[in-house]
């Protein structure tokens, strides 16, 4: 269990780091972009570690997932991004894929 909560942290500190690029504009503020490498570094020292009990295409599965639907979702309510059916329901997929790699057997 304690794996899982290492990911989840991994999957928290990627969407900080992804959240800061956009807050960095292409590298003209100093700071996000300080934060972004910061928050990227300990994001893979996180799923590095997580990868030692999990899986790894399942922990990587996870974090890629679960970040790209939680950017989105930031995306949309954040920064104003557009809210389309089809982004919505490809977020559902991606989820509905994260879920259905836990459930299959591992071995």
């Amino acid at each position: 269990m304690e794996a899982w909560a290492i990911l989840l942290l991994a999957i928290v500190l990627e969407v900080a780091g992804t959240t800061c690029m956009k807050l960095a504009e292409g590298f003209t503020r100093p700071l996000p972009a300080l934060f972004m490498v910061v928050f990227y570094a300990g994001s893979f020292a996180a799923l590095t570690i997580a990868v030692k009990r999990i899986d790894l295409g399942i922990a990587y599965a996870v974090w890629a997932g679960l970040g790209t639907a939680l950017i989105a979702a930031i995306g949309m309510v954040y920064f104003r991004e557009a809210v389309t059916p089809l982004r919505l329901a490809s977020i559902g997929l991606i989820i509905l894929g994260v879920i259905g790699l836990n459930l299959a057997p591992s071995r």
